[in-house]
């Protein structure tokens, strides 16, 4: 049976530096999509009051 005790390895510190370079949420892509949404409502609500 193998040690509980978890021993760091070179493979694991390849794949932290990889997600820690490439996993990154979209923040900029999520905050235009949310502007042109509130733009694209409130357009919509300024034409049907007309």
């Amino acid at each position: 049976m193998k040690s509980m005790i978890w021993k760091p390895e070179e493979h694991d510190r390849l794949v932290n530096d990889y997600l820690e370079a490439e996993n990154h949420a979209p923040y900029e892509m999520i905050w235009a999509l949310g502007v042109v949404t509130f733009c694209l409502l409130t357009a919509v609500v300024l034409i049907g009051n007309f």
